[in-house]
C-alpha cells in the first residue's frame, strides 16, 4: 500500500528516519495529549499498543480558566516539556529510540503573535465567551446558514470569526500589533519544531476553513476583512518536521523523531475510543462534553443547525455537538456544596435518588452554550429550589440536565446516521457509574464503557501509525468493553418529561433575550 513514507522521501530524503521505521519490529511513537486541564504523554509500539509503564499525566490548576476561558501558553509549553522529560526519564524511555511524535490538542484556541515572536494575547479558549456580542453581530450581517455549510461552524464566541471581530473592535492596539494568529498547537509546534503550519484537523475547528477544499475560506476572510497572511499556512501531508536542535539535544531518544500528526482532541478521542465509523457515537465527558461520529470522505450534504463538522484528516470528517459544561461543572458543584470527599459514598448517594425526583430544573450553561442552541445569552440556572433542597439533589439534577443536552445532540446525529451504538470515554464518566446510568436512562439506549483510559492519546497514535503505513486499519473492534449500562424504560419515560420541561424553560429564557 502507498504510505506517507514515500511522500516524506519524495520531499526530503531522510534515510535514518526511514530505516528506523522500515527495519524495526517495534518502532516506538510518543503521543501527547494537550488538554485544557493537563498534559498526557505515552509511548506506543508500531502496532498501536501502549507501552506498559510509559505514561505520564500532569494536571494543572484550571481555576483561572474556569473564570475567564483563557490560558497561559508558556505555562502549557513548560508543562509539555516537563511531561516529556518525565516520560523519557523512565527506563523504557532511555533504552528505545523513538521515531514518530503525534499530538492531540484541544480545538478552537486562539493566540496572537507579534513581530518579535512574543504572544500579544493569552490563549483564548472555547470557554472565553467575551466575543458573544460579536457572534450576534456576525449573525445579523452574514448568511450564517451558508457559512455553516461551508465551514462546519456556527457564529459563536468559541470560534475564531467572533473572537477576531471582538479583538479588532475591543482591543484595536492588540489586533494591530498581531502579525499572525495561531492556535495553541501551532504555538507549541513553533517552539518545539520551528513550524507554525496548521494541520487540517486543527484548522477545521477555527470556523475559517472550507471543509471541502481544506483551504482557508475566502468568503469568510473577505467578510471579516482578515488578510490571509495573518493566518498560518495549512500543513500538507508531506510535512514531518524534526525537533529543534535544543530539544533534540535535550531528548536524545527523540533526536531522529518526526512529527507525524497533529489532530484535534475530539477527533483523536473518537479514533482512540473505537468510534471510527458512522455506526458508533463517541460520548466524551472531560472538563466539557461532546458526542461525535466519524464519516469517511466529505461532510454531510446538509449539516443540521444543531451540529458542527470538523476534519479528522483529509479523508475523514467528524460531526457532532459539544457542551461547554461537563465534568468541570460536576467538580465545581461538588466542591462548592461540600457533598463529601469519599467518592464511593458520593456515588452511592447519587445512585440512590430517584430520576427527576427533586423538583429541580437545571440549565447547565455555567460556561455558556454551544450545541444545540448556540445561544449567546445562555447562562446557568437552578430552578425549583426550596429550603428543603439538599446539595446532593442539586448535583444529581445537574448530571441529569447535562444528560438531557446529550439527548438533543444524539437526536440530531441520528438524523444523519440512523441508530448507532453509544461508546463512552473520558475520565469524568469513568469515575461515575451513577452518571453513566443516568445518561443511558435519558437516552433510552445502552451505553458501552471501553477499557481505554486515555482515548485521545491513543487516537493520535493510531492515526500517526496509519499515516506511515504501520497499521492498515484503525481496528476499532479490538477494544474491550469494560461495562454496559442498560436503560430502564420507566426511568426513561420520566426523563423524557424532564427534558421537555428543561427545553420549555430554555425557550422562554433565551430564545428572545438580548445580551446585557
Amino acid at each position: 500500500m502507498s504510505s506517507v513514507l514515500d511522500e516524506i522521501d519524495a520531499v526530503e530524503p531522510a534515510p535514518d528516519f526511514l530505516s528506523v521505521i522500515a527495519g524495526a519490529k517495534s518502532a516506538f511513537l510518543l503521543s501527547l495529549d494537550v488538554g485544557t486541564s493537563g498534559v498526557r504523554a505515552a509511548l506506543f509500539d508500531d502496532g498501536g499498543n501502549e507501552i506498559s509503564g510509559a505514561q505520564v499525566t500532569s494536571q494543572r490548576n484550571v481555576a483561572a480558566f474556569s473564570d475567564l476561558g483563557v490560558l497561559d501558553a508558556d505555562a502549557i509549553l513548560s508543562q509539555v516539556v516537563e511531561a516529556i522529560d518525565d516520560l523519557l526519564a523512565t527506563t523504557i524511555g532511555n533504552t528505545h529510540r523513538i521515531s514518530l511524535i503525534a499530538i492531540s490538542c484541544f480545538w478552537h484556541s486562539l493566540i496572537g503573535i507579534g513581530n518579535n515572536g512574543r504572544a500579544t494575547t493569552p490563549v483564548l479558549s472555547w470557554a472565553d465567551t467575551r466575543a458573544a456580542q460579536s457572534a450576534s453581530f456576525l449573525k445579523s450581517h452574514v448568511d450564517e446558514n451558508e457559512f455553516h455549510q461551508r465551514t462546519g461552524c456556527r457564529f459563536h464566541a468559541s470560534y475564531w470569526p467572533a473572537k477576531l471581530h471582538w479583538i479588532r473592535h475591543e482591543q484595536p492596539a492588540t489586533f494591530e500589533n498581531t502579525k499572525q494568529w495561531l492556535g495553541l498547537s501551532e504555538y507549541l509546534c513553533q517552539h518545539l519544531f520551528g513550524t507554525t503550519a496548521m494541520s487540517v484537523s486543527m484548522a477545521s475547528a477555527t470556523g475559517l476553513l472550507n471543509q471541502r477544499t481544506c483551504e482557508w475560506d475566502a468568503n469568510s476572510l473577505q467578510a471579516l476583512q482578515i488578510a490571509p497572511e495573518l493566518l498560518p499556512e495549512i500543513a500538507s501531508d508531506f510535512e514531518h518536521p524534526q525537533l529543534r536542535p535544543e530539544f533534540a539535544e535535550r531528548w536524545p531518544a527523540l533526536s531522529e523523531a518526526r512529527l507525524s500528526m497533529v489532530v484535534g482532541d475530539g477527533a483523536a478521542n473518537n479514533i482512540g475510543g473505537g468510534c471510527s465509523t458512522s455506526d458508533r457515537f463517541a460520548l466524551m465527558v472531560g472538563t466539557s462534553g461532546a458526542m461525535r461520529v466519524v464519516f469517511e470522505g466529505e461532510p454531510p450534504d446538509s449539516l443540521p443547525p444543531a451540529l458542527w463538522s470538523y476534519r479528522v484528516d483529509r479523508s475523514r470528517v467528524v460531526v457532532g455537538g459539544a457542551l461547554s459544561d461537563g465534568g468541570g461543572l460536576f467538580r465545581w458543584l461538588s466542591d462548592l456544596m461540600c457533598v463529601g470527599d469519599d467518592p464511593v459514598d458520593l456515588e452511592n448517594r447519587l445512585a440512590a435518588l430517584e430520576p427527576d425526583s427533586c423538583g429541580l430544573t437545571v440549565l447547565p450553561f455555567w460556561s455558556g452554550e454551544r450545541s444545540t442552541g448556540w445561544s449567546e445569552n445562555a447562562r446557568g440556572a437552578i430552578l425549583g429550589l426550596t429550603q428543603q433542597t439538599k446539595p446532593i439533589e442539586i448535583l444529581r439534577a445537574a448530571l441529569e440536565a447535562i444528560a438531557y443536552r446529550f439527548a438533543l445532540i444524539a437526536e440530531a446525529l441520528e438524523g444523519l446516521t440512523g441508530d448507532a451504538t453509544i461508546v463512552a470515554t473520558g475520565n469524568a464518566l469513568r469515575s461515575s457509574r451513577a452518571w453513566l446510568q443516568i445518561i443511558a436512562d435519558v437516552l433510552g439506549k445502552g451505553v458501552l464503557l471501553t477499557n481505554v483510559g486515555e482515548a485521545s492519546t491513543r487516537g493520535a497514535a493510531l492515526l500517526a501509525l496509519e499515516a506511515v503505513g504501520k497499521i492498515e486499519t484503525l481496528q476499532q473492534d479490538s477494544l474491550l468493553i469494560e461495562e454496559t449500562f442498560e436503560p430502564d424504560a420507566t426511568r426513561h419515560a420520566r426523563y423524557r418529561d424532564g427534558l421537555l420541561r428543561q427545553q420549555e424553560i430554555y425557550d422562554r429564557l433565551f430564545k428572545s433575550v438580548s445580551i446585557p
